[in-house]
């Protein structure tokens, strides 16, 4: 007898990327598709020694049940990073989140009905659309290009479809690499106010910046745009800068937009391991950061730059690009010059022979599919294997 599973289920299915890592098995292979940090850009003594102190100075508090909302002085730390970064949060304006994907799954549970319309870019985060019409949401996609989400069709596209809200990435998203320029942030937040609908901030990727730093997240700017901060919802996340494996997120949100996630989460899984917070409040309090951001970001500068540099010379004019300034990912499209593939679905397959892999673009639009797109990930790679899989992807072409 087959389960009667709900037909929510009908709506979504596994992720592109998870599957793909069932190919990546094979000796030799590079692998550029994940969107994962270097381990070795973790600083393992610094979470050592982070973690010694909440089990010496608090026992008892960093192994107990705790809050739903989120461990008091972790709380008190992620509200001092936000000032770092131009934000003024209290600790009890935030609350922390089993990772920044929890916070978008709580976003789910709270706002989105059956039928109701979600506006995201195009292409987006691939776990924001399969957790998005899992609610039975109905995806809107507003198009994407270097500087970040179109604003004129941004706005026409809510005038027309008056969304529930809409979910960007301003900052180096992912897949995107798209950079959202100051003027077009000062738009999206003036859009908020016009149609009075909630902009949700992703924000995993704004500390991973090369050179110059972005411009200021929505949520800093909001102070400029009168009545916009009322209609921002803020997910941010350690790990990319930090560790993954904290599990460690918050949200920042209107008060009954919190509250109300403070509710589904407490049935969800209670609260975000108490361990965990306590070692990431530790490691904030130390003042080590600074110097891992610094060490991440001049890594991370130089495969981007040694991926760019050898996506030319090894691909040439079959496809085109955009330098990232930041995060993790390059965002690519095949021409077709020469006679060369146009599916990045076929030229992944064809890779994978070659012993490379990357993630073909399809799976990240919600609508609308650019079939020539692919994303690469320069952050688990050195340049000597940076260099080595974009010529495997050469001979692939």
């Amino acid at each position: 007898m087959p389960l009667p599973f709900a037909d929510r289920l009908n709506h979504v299915e596994t992720s592109a990327i998870r599957e793909l890592f069932k190919l990546l098995g094979k000796p030799g292979i590079i692998s550029f598709a994940g969107g994962f940090p270097d381990p070795a850009m973790f600083d393992i003594e610094g979470i050592r020694q982070a973690s010694s102190q909440a089990l010496i100075e608090e026992p008892g508090a960093a192994l107990q049940y705790g809050a739903t909302e989120g461990y008091g002085p972790l709380r008190e730390q992620l509200g001092a990073f936000m000032a770092s970064k131009g934000v003024a949060v209290a600790p009890e304006g935030l609350i922390v989140t089993t990772g920044s994907q929890q916070a978008l799954d709580l976003l789910g549970k709270t706002l989105i009905n059956p039928g109701d319309k979600v506006i995201v870019e195009g292409p987006t985060f691939l776990a924001t659309i399969q957790c998005f019409r899992l609610y039975g949401a109905e995806l809107i996609s507003a198009p994407v290009d270097a500087h970040g989400v179109k604003t004129d069709e941004l706005d026409q596209l809510m005038a027309e479809h008056r969304p529930k809200f809409v979910y960007l990435i301003p900052t180096f998203g992912n897949p995107s690499g798209a950079l959202l320029s100051l003027e077009r942030r000062r738009q999206v937040l003036a859009m908020a106010v016009k149609h009075q609908t909630l902009i949700v901030e992703d924000d995993p990727y704004g500390d991973l910046y090369f050179g110059e730093a972005p411009p200021p997240s929505l949520l800093a700017l909001s102070d400029s745009v009168p009545g916009s901060r009322e209609l921002l919802a803020y997910c941010g996340s350690l790990s990319k800068v930090l560790s993954p494996g904290l599990r460690i997120g918050w949200m920042i949100a209107p008060p009954e937009l919190l509250a109300n996630a403070v509710m589904c989460k407490q049935f969800s899984d209670a609260h975000t391991s108490t361990f965990a917070q306590a070692t990431a409040a530790h490691y904030l309090k130390s003042g080590r950061m600074p110097a891992t951001l610094a060490h991440v970001r001049q890594v991370y500068g130089e495969r981007a730059a040694a991926m760019g540099r050898a996506l030319k010379r090894e691909l040439g004019a079959s496809v085109t690009f955009d330098q990232p300034q930041g995060g993790l990912f390059f965002w690519a499209r095949l021409t077709g010059e020469n006679g060369k593939l146009t599916d990045a679905g076929q030229f992944a397959r064809e890779a994978i022979k070659q012993l490379v892999a990357f993630v073909p673009g399809a799976p990240f639009y919600a609508a609308e599919p650019d079939k020539a797109t692919f994303r690469l990930s320069f952050a688990t790679a050195d340049v000597g294997k940076i260099d080595e899989g974009m010529a495997r992807l050469g001979r692939a072409l």
